[in-house]
């Protein structure tokens, strides 16, 4: 049978290499559609409790992953050699920056080295990972046509970027329309057929370089948008004008106008790190991306800037911020989930320690914290460590703390989230 027959007969076999945010619920939602996923995973603790029914990811309950598991659609491994079990192996492993904020291309490297070493004829090969435009043709297709099997002809190869919003249940892995870029018409077919099956709407564009290009354009868009909203909380702190009653004047507008809120920062994997692959890309071509690096420049100081009206508050209250007991609330990128990734409220935290303070957190979801060699536990009493704080620092909105008073707060209350205290997030 040809792969699309496999497909099409639920009789193909799906690896999914790299079981994180995005690779195990994708491997979930295919294996709910009734096709054997393997999922695979340097990891060994993480696979092991996979195979246990325990999920690390909290858009995967322990429910859904035991019920794949139980009757027989889903396995996980550490051993790469079963990737030559699959007809499709789909490559969902991180794309990190290293310290000079250039593309750290370990791990897709490490993927592709592994899928070349089992690559047979007929495969299915699909890179989801967040990356430049041409890293499928330049990178992935000279590593896997290495051993003399060539693309759209013995095997296929297509690029299809992760949408995954982690703790959405709105738009899901199934329900988020997927982009598909093939390297030749054949690897677009083969991938649709692939999708067809766990994802409701696909979208298929010429080449896996526009699908590339797509996912990276998605998140600099919201990266220099979020960099504007910034600096509009900037420039209206220097006019002494409050920036959300700003923002909620201009939403009015029925028309040519998208609302992003300033912050503390850029969180998560993919809107911090995703604009710095084309700008680097860019550069090689000898072209500067300056939306992205001016977006870049006012989001990644926006902790600084809270941290300072932290200290300025404080300073009107006759208090040095060294040696003052400070509370921040929340520390994970984003409410409601424990994802961590490029947290800048991390980055809060440990400015606040550098410069002195006596700093302890509150996040329902992150009950221990290990960072920049600073272990901290969560407080157990929310209400008393907020009443004995001396500021009160809102850097994730959690929805329960929609049920603190802060105007009641007796500290001063620093709202990074512009909620509930007026006059810039600061109530004095």
């Amino acid at each position: 049978m040809t792969f699309v027959e496999k497909v099409r007969a639920r009789e193909a076999k799906v690896a999914v290499l790299g079981l994180g945010y995005v690779g195990l619920p994708l491997a979930v939602a295919f294996a709910r559609a009734g096709v054997r996923t393997l999922g695979v995973d340097v990891n060994a603790a993480k696979v092991d409790a996979l195979n246990d029914g325990r999920s690390h990811v909290e858009d995967v309950t322990d429910d859904a992953l035991a019920a794949v598991i139980a009757d027989g659609r889903f396995e996980a491994t550490t051993d790469m050699a079963r990737l030559a079990e699959a007809d499709a192996v789909v490559i969902s492993v991180p794309t990190p920056l290293r310290a000079t904020r250039d593309p750290d291309m370990t791990f897709v490297v490490q993927a592709a080295e592994s899928v070349a070493a089992t690559l047979r004829s007929g495969q299915l090969i699909v890179l989801e990972s967040t990356s430049y435009p041409g890293t499928t043709r330049e990178v992935l297709l000279p590593m896997l046509e290495a051993g003399g099997l060539r693309a759209g002809t013995d095997f296929f190869l297509a690029f299809s970027p992760e949408r995954v919003d982690p703790g959405r249940t709105d738009w899901t892995t199934t329900n988020t329309p997927k982009v598909v870029g093939g390297l030749t018409a054949a690897c677009l077919e083969a991938a649709m057929e692939l999708y067809t099956i766990a994802v409701e709407r696909l979208v298929r564009v010429s080449s896996p370089e526009v699908a590339e290009m797509s996912k990276v354009y998605e998140n600099t868009f919201r990266a220099v948008n979020i960099g504007l909203a910034n600096e509009l909380l900037l420039m209206c702190d220097r006019l002494g004008i409050d920036a959300w009653e700003v923002l909620d004047a201009a939403s009015t507008k029925p028309f040519g106008f998208m609302r992003f809120t300033p912050g503390p920062g850029l969180g998560g994997h993919c809107i911090p790190i995703d604009p710095h692959y084309l700008s680097w890309k860019l550069r090689g071509l000898d072209y500067v991306a300056r939306f992205i690096e001016l977006a870049s420049e006012v989001n990644t100081q926006m902790p600084a800037y809270w941290v300072q009206r932290v200290q300025d508050a404080l300073n009107e209250r006759g208090r040095a911020l060294r040696g003052s007991a400070v509370l921040v609330l929340g520390v994970a990128y984003k409410p409601d989930v424990a994802d961590l990734r490029e947290s800048p409220a991390l980055d809060i935290l440990l400015l606040l320690i550098e410069k002195g303070a006596r700093v302890r957190y509150h996040d329902p979801h992150v009950p221990v914290l290990q960072q920049g060699g600073v272990e901290m536990t969560s407080v157990d009493d929310l209400q008393s460590a907020v009443a004995s704080a001396d500021a009160v620092v809102v850097a994730t909105d959690h929805a329960g703390y929609a049920e603190l008073d802060l105007a009641a707060v007796p500290g001063v209350v620093v709202n990074t989230r512009g909620r509930g205290v007026p006059s810039g997030g600061v109530n004095v």
